[in-house]
């Protein structure tokens, strides 16, 4: 007997959305459909829970089966899924929510991109208000991410992947084709202001993984931030990185430059899923869906 076990691509979601009920009285209504929907929910689990122990027992006698390596990495998850809950794409052409801002990303992006993580961009505002300046999502290139990275981490559990030092760096360093794509939320965003923040962020990038300034590099990139392009709610920006290490950056499905240099691609990825990120959820949620896209044969 065969047991197969899915397992999707995982983004983060709050416990608790806004909404998510009028009151405590509404919370502890109990009605007939409630207590129907409470006695299937518990068969039902009943249920998994004997097929679950029925294949256990199939695959007990040999500790390095899939179901283990499962296992194991459901019971020692990362610090962050103690507060949120994960839901999968059991569907993947279902788009994915982030969940702050409300903004929707395709979980395909053109015909080969994957989503693997949405997060939000904050902005401190004289260290007395913060703003939600833009949404973004992660993709990359399954077929790249097997091409470059299967060798050195095929065979490693998610928790092992998750606590290696070198798989982060690896997955910025590698020729893989990726996409940063941003959606901006905060309705009087200039882009000067956007030109402003990158020249501060991606500078010390930059100078962090050089060792000097590359003031050249730096203006070239933030130079294709022209005062001519406006950046109304909703707007779109891709920063892709192509093979070969070229930056491509779009506007509203226009381009508006591209830059060949690896320092520049891995200096934009780190804003997003280096060690000090954006937005944290998105970083984790980025390295476990990596991880599974590894782990598929």
């Amino acid at each position: 007997m065969m047991m197969s076990l899915r397992f999707p691509f995982l983004f983060s979601q709050p416990t608790n959305l806004p909404g998510s009920g009028s009151s405590s009285q509404n919370n502890h209504r109990t009605t007939p459909r409630s207590r129907f929907s409470a006695t299937f929910a518990a068969a039902t689990a009943a249920s998994i829970g004997a097929a679950a122990a029925a294949g256990v027992s199939v695959v007990s006698q040999n500790p390095n089966h899939p179901f283990f390596q499962h296992a194991a990495n459901l019971l020692l998850p990362n610090s962050s899924s103690l507060l949120w809950a994960s839901v999968s794409l059991a569907d993947g052409s279902a788009p994915v929510v982030e969940p702050k801002s409300g903004v929707s990303f395709p979980a395909v992006l053109g015909s080969s991109l994957t989503l693997l993580g949405v997060g939000l961009r904050k902005k401190s505002i004289l260290g007395l208000k913060n703003i939600d300046v833009y949404a973004f999502g992660v993709y990359a290139n399954g077929d790249d991410v097997k091409k470059f990275l299967s060798e050195k981490y095929g065979n490693l559990s998610t928790f092992e992947l998750k606590n290696s030092k070198d798989f982060n760096n690896d997955l910025m360093e590698a020729d893989i084709s990726m996409t940063v794509r941003l959606q901006i939320v905060y309705s009087k965003l200039s882009i000067k202001s956007i030109r402003s923040a990158y020249e501060e962020t991606v500078g010390s990038r930059l100078q962090k993984f050089s060792g000097s300034d590359n003031k050249e590099l730096l203006q070239r990139f933030t130079s294709q931030f022209k005062d001519e392009y406006k950046l109304p709610r909703g707007s779109l920006v891709e920063l892709s990185k192509e093979p070969g290490y070229v930056l491509k950056t779009i506007i509203d499905g226009k381009e508006i430059g591209s830059i060949e240099s690896k320092l520049l691609c891995r200096s934009i990825l780190d804003l997003y899923i280096g060690e000090d990120p954006f937005d944290r959820r998105a970083k984790d949620d980025v390295d476990l869906n990596v991880a599974s896209l590894l782990q598929q044969k």
